[in-house]
C-alpha cells in the first residue's frame, strides 16, 4: 500500500492523497484578479490527480503584492473571481487552498521574464514597507512599519481569510517564508527593531503569532490553517533551524494544523547547494520538535522519492512545484509507478494505465 496515495485529514478536511501543489506565482493577474490562466493552471493539477491544489501567494493588500501582476484578495470582487476556479478544483475531487501573503520589502518587483528588478513608482510600482528600513540587494529600502500599523495589521489578514472562505477555498496558509514580510520580522537580518516587534525571538515572532491568531479566529473550527516557514536563512547570523523549530512549537499552541517547511529567500547572500530532497531534513526536525504534521518541499521529483519521504515519517505530505509544471499529471503517473490508485476524470479514462 502506498502511503503517498493514502488520504490525510486535517480538522474537517480530507485530501485524497499527499501529493500537494505548492503555491507558484504566475505573474498573470490583473489588478489582483485571477484570470483564465489561473483557471487552467490550477485546474490542470486537480484534473491530474493531486490531492490539494494551493493558489499562489495572494496579497492581503495592494502593496503586499510581489509584482504589479500578482494575485490579491483584498476586496470582495477578487474573491468572487476565484469561485469558478475553486468550484472546478472541487469538481475534480481535489481540495482548493490559498496562501495569504504580504511581500514586504520584496514587493513591487518585475515578473521573472521581465528582469525581476524593482518597479519604480513612475512605472506602476509603489514604496515598499518592511520590518526595518533595510533594503533587499540594491532595491530601495522599505519604510519601517509603525507600531500602530502593526497593531492593525492582523485584521487585514483576517479579512483576507474570510474572503478566501467566500471564494470557496477550504484550506488557508499564512506565508511566513522566502523573505516576505512575516519572514522579515522573524529574521534578525531584516528585523533591527528595538520595540515590542523586534529584539529576541519572542519579539520577532510577535507579528506572525498575532496574524495567526487573527486568521484562526476568522476561520470555522473545521477549516485547517497552515503556515509556511523558511527553516533557515542560509546566512550566518540569520534565522536558524533552532529558532524556527521553537516558533513551530509555539504555532502548535495557536491553532496551526501543519507547517509547510521551506528555506531561504531573505538574503541575496544565502549559500545553498540544492540536491534532491535537500530541505526534507528541515521538515523532519520541525515535525519531531513541534509535534505538528509537516509538508516537505524542494527538488522532490520522482514518485519513489516522494513515497519514501512520507512512508518513512520524514514528512506527512509533499508539496511539488517545478515537477508539476513539467507534468501536471504527476499524481496519475506516480500512482501507476507505485501500484496505487489515482483520480482520473471520465473524459481521460481511455488513457488510464490498463484501460
Amino acid at each position: 500500500m502506498s502511503v503517498l496515495f493514502s488520504p490525510m485529514t486535517l480538522r474537517g478536511t480530507t485530501t485524497r492523497n499527499r501529493v500537494w501543489v505548492s503555491p507558484m506565482c504566475q505573474y498573470s493577474s490583473i489588478d489582483g484578479h485571477p484570470t483564465d490562466w489561473h483557471l487552467v493552471h490550477l485546474g490542470s493539477f486537480a484534473r491530474g490527480g493531486a490531492g490539494l491544489v494551493m493558489a499562489e501567494a495572494t496579497a492581503v493588500s495592494p502593496e503586499g503584492r510581489i509584482s504589479p501582476e500578482d494575485a490579491g484578495i483584498w476586496n470582495d470582487a477578487q474573491a468572487a473571481d476565484y469561485r469558478r476556479i475553486t468550484d472546478f478544483i472541487r469538481s475534480q475531487g481535489a481540495v482548493p487552498a490559498i496562501q495569504l501573503a504580504h511581500a514586504g520589502r520584496k514587493a513591487s518587483t518585475r515578473a521573472p521574464w521581465r528582469g525581476r528588478g524593482y518597479v519604480p513608482v513612475e512605472e506602476g510600482g509603489w514604496r515598499t514597507v518592511g520590518a526595518s528600513a533595510v533594503g533587499y540587494a540594491d532595491w530601495p529600502a522599505p519604510r519601517e512599519l509603525t507600531a500602530d500599523e502593526l497593531a492593525a495589521f492582523p485584521q487585514v489578514w483576517a479579512d483576507a481569510a474570510r474572503r478566501s472562505l467566500d471564494a470557496g477555498f477550504e484550506v488557508i496558509e499564512v506565508h511566513a517564508a522566502h523573505g516576505y514580510l512575516l519572514h522579515q520580522f522573524l529574521s534578525p537580518l531584516t528585523n533591527r527593531r528595538t520595540d515590542a516587534w523586534g529584539g529576541d525571538l519572542a519579539g520577532r515572532s510577535r507579528l506572525l503569532l498575532d496574524v495567526v491568531d487573527a486568521v484562526r479566529a476568522a476561520l470555522p473550527d473545521d477549516v485547517p490553517l497552515l503556515v509556511r516557514l523558511s527553516a533557515t536563512d542560509w546566512v550566518d547570523g540569520g534565522l536558524s533551524v533552532d529558532e524556527t523549530a521553537r516558533v513551530a512549537r509555539i504555532l502548535a499552541d495557536h491553532g496551526v494544523d501543519l507547517v509547510d517547511v521551506s528555506s531561504g529567500g531573505n538574503s541575496p547572500a544565502q549559500q545553498i547547494a540544492p540536491s534532491p530532497g535537500y530541505q526534507v531534513p528541515f521538515a523532519t526536525r520541525i515535525r519531531e520538535e513541534s509535534g505538528l504534521p509537516v509538508a516537505a518541499v524542494g527538488l522532490i521529483t520522482e514518485p519513489q522519492q516522494a513515497e519514501e519521504v512520507v512512508a518513512t515519517g520524514r514528512a506527512d505530505a509533499v508539496f511539488l512545484a517545478r515537477e508539476l509544471l513539467r507534468d501536471p499529471s504527476f499524481a496519475q503517473r506516480a500512482a501507476a509507478e507505485l501500484g496505487a490508485d489515482a483520480y482520473w476524470p471520465d473524459q481521460y479514462l481511455r488513457a488510464r494505465p490498463g484501460a
